[in-house]
């Protein structure tokens, strides 16, 4: 049995190791070859190229990169068609992976593409798309298999790996010990997001709210963890001269979010990652004005809500507050509301555990079922 993996980042090195690990459960005897980082070189991938080599963000990046983009997956692409794997994961990445798993599938190849582009968010062609490339889609969430299905894509939910990671009741107390955080006083997190555009776009917004929320509740700690140095290094002037006092730390997220009262917090993986640590929260996000103006006018949304806690559980239970909305004096009033509501919060922490367990599926080894049966069709 050959299996290859190709990752192209670091989250999506941590998603392929434990799916090797469960693939190699079921096929103790397979060879793994492809793409990967130092997590799935240790499971056990002849890594052929660092998943690094593709992580690339950001327009100006990808075409200055772009020449030795399609020269690796030129050479890739020869050379899993010399090696033919029995079937081939793409994890993410998909600008990259779905390009080479279309050629592989022309040829005959089996390709199994691991975590769906938010189909249901927007663009709901793409999934015929995606199945033209992927002979099965490995989806995180609930509502997207049957956008895949209304295309004719085989598609299963898997559950979400950050669900199996979190615990379903985390400890504040041991993540305000483990932080240096006051047990007796109240704690905001801000995390603005995780890439230099939404820094630059929600930095300013995000540490004017955060002094906004400290000027009316006395005694308040913040802390905004940083993704990495370039992160910190864009936020920290805007937070100084906003807000002294907001403590920023490297990484630490996910205990930072356990640690606080309150999340104030990008869209995206953040809001989910805030769902799971039981938290509640204000979400908040910018994007440049022609793209909105473009997704609007071109209908290319496809839904009213954007935070995920929001749209898994069908109904508002985080403030969303987008473009003009996300002004701080808006975050600020609304992060207060929950602080002062603790009623709210007592009834807010039932309903993010149930979507919890909903989430909670032991994704590698679902991933792994599924590949498993896509290898057992004809």
């Amino acid at each position: 049995m050959r299996i290859a993996l190709v990752a192209g980042e670091a989250s999506g090195d941590l998603l392929g190791a434990d799916l090797l690990a469960a693939l190699r459960e079921r096929f103790p005897d397979a060879t793994f070859g492809g793409i990967g980082g130092s997590r799935m070189r240790a499971a056990g991938l002849d890594a052929w190229w660092d998943c690094d080599e593709l992580a690339v963000m950001g327009l100006a990046e990808v075409l200055r990169h772009l020449p030795r983009l399609l020269r690796l997956r030129r050479d890739l692409v020869a050379r899993l068609l010399a090696w033919r794997p029995d079937v081939y994961v793409g994890i993410d990445a998909p600008d990259f992976n779905l390009g080479v798993e279309r050629r592989l599938k022309d040829r005959g190849i089996r390709t199994v593409h691991f975590v769906s582009p938010s189909v249901w968010a927007w663009r709901e062609g793409r999934a015929a798309k995606i199945g033209r490339s992927a002979d099965c889609v490995l989806c995180l969430f609930p509502m997207e298999p049957p956008i895949y299905a209304r295309h004719g894509v085989d598609a299963r939910f898997v559950g979400h790996p950050l669900a199996d990671r979190f615990p379903l009741d985390p400890d504040r107390a041991a993540a305000r010990d483990a932080l240096g955080l006051a047990h007796d006083a109240p704690v905001l997190a801000v995390l603005p997001g995780s890439r230099l555009g939404e820094i630059g776009r929600l930095g300013a917004t995000f540490a004017d709210a955060a002094a906004r929320v400290a000027a009316a509740l006395p005694g308040l700690q913040a802390i905004a963890p940083m993704a990495d140095d370039a992160c910190r290094a864009a936020f920290a002037p805007v937070a100084a001269a906003a807000m002294p006092a907001l403590r920023l730390v490297d990484g630490r997220a996910h205990e930072a979010m356990v640690a606080a009262d309150v999340l104030l917090l990008a869209s995206g993986t953040a809001a989910l990652e805030g769902m799971l640590a039981k938290r509640p929260m204000v979400v908040g996000y910018r994007i440049a004005p022609l793209t909105h103006w473009i997704v609007r006018t071109f209908g290319l949304m496809r839904t009213d809500r954007y935070a995920l806690p929001n749209v898994l559980a069908g109904e508002d239970l985080a403030p969303e507050l987008m473009q003009d909305e996300c002004t701080p004096e808006r975050l600020a009033d609304a992060v207060l509301r929950w602080f002062r509501d603790p009623a709210a919060v007592a009834a807010l922490a039932p309903r993010y555990r149930d979507l919890h367990l909903a989430l909670r599926r032991d994704a590698a080894a679902g991933a792994a079922q599924a590949i498993a049966e896509r290898l057992a069709a004809p």
